[in-house]
C-alpha cells in the first residue's frame, strides 16, 4: 500500500458551528456546561450554543490537523494551534486574517484574491461530505472527550477514503466512488 498523494506546503484553513442543542432549548441545555458558548452561523445569521471546529486541510482534501473550540473564540487565536510545526502556505478566509494587518476592502491584488478563493472551495467540499456524508453537525455526547473522539473517527474515514480514491485512480474527494 502507497502514502496518500498529498501536498503537504498548502493548507487551507476554515471553521464551522456545530450547536450542542436546538435554540428553543438553549436555557435549559445542560450538556457541555462550561465548555461551550454562545457564538454566531454567518451561513444561518443565528446565534447557537456550541462550539466551533477550526480543521486545516492539505490538498487534495486530507485533514491534516483539527481543533474544537467554544464558538466565541476568534479565529485569529486558534490558527497558531492549527499550524504549529508546519511549513509552506496557508490560505484562510477573512476570518484568519488580523486587522491590524490586512484590511480585505484595500487588497491590492484583487485578481489574486479571487484564484485563492477558488483553492479554497477545497475545504468547504471537504466540510459539505463531513456534514452530508458523515453528520458531523450531529452532536449526541454529554462531553469533550465523546465529541473529540466521534470527531477523530470522522476525520479517519474521510482520510481512508481519500487514500482508497487515489488507490483506485479516482478523483481524491469523490467519496462515493468509494462507496459504490
Amino acid at each position: 500500500m502507497s502514502d496518500i498523494d498529498c501536498d503537504v506546503s498548502t493548507h487551507i484553513v476554515d471553521s464551522f458551528p456545530v450547536a450542542v442543542c436546538q435554540p428553543i432549548r438553549i436555557h435549559r441545555c445542560r450538556r457541555f456546561r462550561g465548555e461551550a458558548s454562545f457564538g454566531r452561523d454567518p451561513v444561518s445569521g443565528r446565534t447557537f450554543y456550541g462550539f466551533r471546529i477550526h480543521m486545516m486541510v492539505a490538498w487534495p482534501g486530507v485533514i491534516v490537523s483539527f481543533s474544537i473550540v467554544p464558538a466565541n473564540v476568534h479565529d485569529t487565536v486558534v490558527l497558531p494551534q492549527l499550524v504549529s510545526g508546519r511549513t509552506g502556505t496557508v490560505l484562510g478566509d477573512r476570518n484568519y486574517w488580523s486587522p491590524l494587518l490586512r484590511h480585505a476592502s484595500r487588497d491590492p491584488y484583487q485578481q489574486r484574491s479571487m484564484a485563492l478563493r477558488r483553492i479554497r472551495r477545497r475545504i468547504e467540499t471537504v466540510f459539505g461530505q463531513l456534514v452530508d456524508r458523515y453528520g458531523i453537525k450531529r452532536v449526541w455526547a454529554r462531553d469533550m472527550w465523546h465529541l473529540s473522539s466521534r470527531l477523530l473517527r470522522k476525520t479517519l474515514s474521510h482520510t481512508i477514503a481519500v487514500m482508497l480514491n487515489q488507490l483506485q485512480g479516482n478523483p481524491p474527494l469523490q467519496i462515493s466512488k468509494v462507496i459504490a
